[in-house]
């Protein structure tokens, strides 16, 4: 019988970094099926979509207070009775979120390997990211697996007393996902951002912005958008495209601090192809996204972090990005110096996050451990592999 291999999910990063294992999957040897959780629903069936990817179930949480809290407890209750009729040979979470977690518990309160993508990654600060950190270190609990991206992810994981054996290094699959679009040829399809490019072109340079942490929220967001509005007065000649979360409180904000500001596009959130597609025009990122951390550098676009620690510090590491907080002055001066630097004074760096086959390997790994090997007349699980650094990627560039 061939092993059923849930992938379980609920927003749009989750969405881009399972798609390259469930592609992998998708063999003769295992039957992979994406479980949309319902956190984020329409921004994750939208990035699926980019890959040629639907969910194969999908929860449907009723959101009335919109708390932790809530999610937890009505994700839990219909993933368990789902998993308890159609019981899968192994879960695969990824990173640190609440589908992530509860993916994790449920899985592991009803005896299914737990499968952890992207493991390892640690801030060393419960507060930030909040409630991230503390997820992503309970999943390393109960996980009988840990994909870490990097040698020093599993370094955290072996530190906390993780057996070698159960760590696979692999790489990070969203490397694979930004190579698969990055490959394609497609126009825009959101319509300003066709004028963004006929900008460029033109000499423009491209400032792009996402920031919606939760530990932004506040005064920390408002600097930081004073800060982008003090960039583009400084800079004459640069745009900026800021796709705004749709979370209320992070849209307001937006729209208050920037929204009459002529340089600015505000749009809505972008469907992976064209967030793609917009980094790699960029001259400069201001960002609070981890995914964005481990992207840009394909591209060869330099990030300031607006966070005040990263657990992505591979980039920091090889110069791809810079920490600057929420400090309006410092973000200020970083971008200035930043915006000062040639395109081509920059260093050509590889992608330090991976070189797009952890996808591949990932799959390897979840085969491993469900295929049984025999010692004398008792079955073990065959989790064992030798920890590897994957080389990192080229830069990449999208087919015109």
């Amino acid at each position: 019988m061939v092993p059923e291999v849930w992938l379980i999910g609920g927003t749009r990063p989750e969405a881009v970094k399972l798609a390259p294992l469930a592609l992998a999957l998708d063999q003769s040897w295992a039957a992979p099926v994406v479980v949309g959780t319902g956190q984020h629903p329409t921004m994750f069936d939208q990035a699926l979509a980019a890959f040629g990817l639907t969910p194969g179930l999908v929860l449907e949480p009723e959101r009335l207070t919109g708390t932790q809290a809530e999610l937890v407890s009505q994700l839990t209750h219909k993933l368990d009775d789902v998993m308890r009729q159609r019981m899968p040979s192994a879960v695969v979470v990824q990173g640190d979120t609440t589908s992530a977690l509860v993916g994790a518990l449920t899985a592991f309160w009803n005896g299914v390997p737990v499968v952890h993508l992207e493991a390892g990654l640690r801030s060393h600060d419960l507060q930030a990211p909040f409630p991230e950190e503390a997820n992503r270190r309970m999943i390393a609990q109960i996980a009988a697996l840990h994909l870490a991206p990097t040698p020093r992810a599993a370094a955290n994981l072996r530190a906390e007393g993780v057996a070698a054996e159960h760590i696979h290094v692999i790489g990070n699959t969203v490397v694979d996902a930004v190579l698969a679009i990055a490959g394609r040829v497609r126009p825009f399809g959101v319509p300003v951002l066709r004028v963004v490019e006929e900008q460029v072109a033109a000499g423009a340079r491209l400032m792009l912005v996402t920031v919606h942490r939760r530990e932004s929220w506040g005064e920390p967001l408002r600097s930081v958008l004073h800060a982008v509005r003090d960039v583009l007065a400084a800079h004459p000649d640069l745009v900026a495209v800021l796709p705004a979360h749709p979370n209320p409180v992070v849209r307001g904000e937006v729209e208050a601090v920037l929204g009459d500001e002529p340089r600015m596009h505000i749009t809505a959130p972008l469907d992976y192809p064209d967030l793609i597609r917009t980094l790699e025009l960029s001259a400069l990122v201001l960002s609070d996204s981890g995914g964005i951390q481990e992207e840009a550098p394909s591209f060869g676009v330099p990030v300031l972090v607006l966070r005040n620690t990263t657990e992505r510090r591979e980039a920091i590491d090889a110069g791809c990005a810079v920490l600057v907080g929420t400090d309006r002055a410092t973000i200020r001066r970083e971008a200035a110096r930043r915006l000062a630097q040639r395109r081509v004074d920059v260093p050509q760096q590889r992608n330090p996050f991976g070189d797009g086959h952890a996808g591949k390997r990932a799959a390897a790994a979840v085969r491993q451990l469900l295929t049984p090997v025999r010692t004398g007349d008792h079955p073990v699980s065959a989790a064992v592999v030798v920890v590897a650094s994957p080389a990192a990627a080229p830069r990449a560039r999208t087919a015109r």
